[in-house]
């Protein structure tokens, strides 16, 4: 079986959590795949694209229980919230 890019963002990129409430929605998900594309030095898929395969992997914003890690979190807070630094 072949590992997708989208395989490799999310174990790069996101971590189960099973806290009530512990779920990343849509803008966030996605700014997080761009993020973790930009260091990773690979093109992003068009979004479309991407939630298709966030489909096919039973990934849904907003229900599935994933937070953000790594470079690519810090990546996406420091872009998406630049008054914290």
């Amino acid at each position: 079986m072949a590992y997708s890019q989208y395989d490799q963002f999310l174990q790069e990129a996101t971590a189960h959590d099973a806290a009530p409430g512990a779920v990343l929605g849509r803008d966030c998900l996605y700014g997080i795949y761009t993020s973790w594309c930009f260091l990773s030095q690979t093109a992003p898929r068009p979004e479309d694209d991407f939630w298709v395969a966030m489909k096919q992997k039973r990934i849904r914003p907003g229900r599935t229980p994933l937070r953000m890690k790594g470079p690519a979190a810090a990546d996406y807070i420091l872009s998406s919230y630049p008054g914290v630094i």
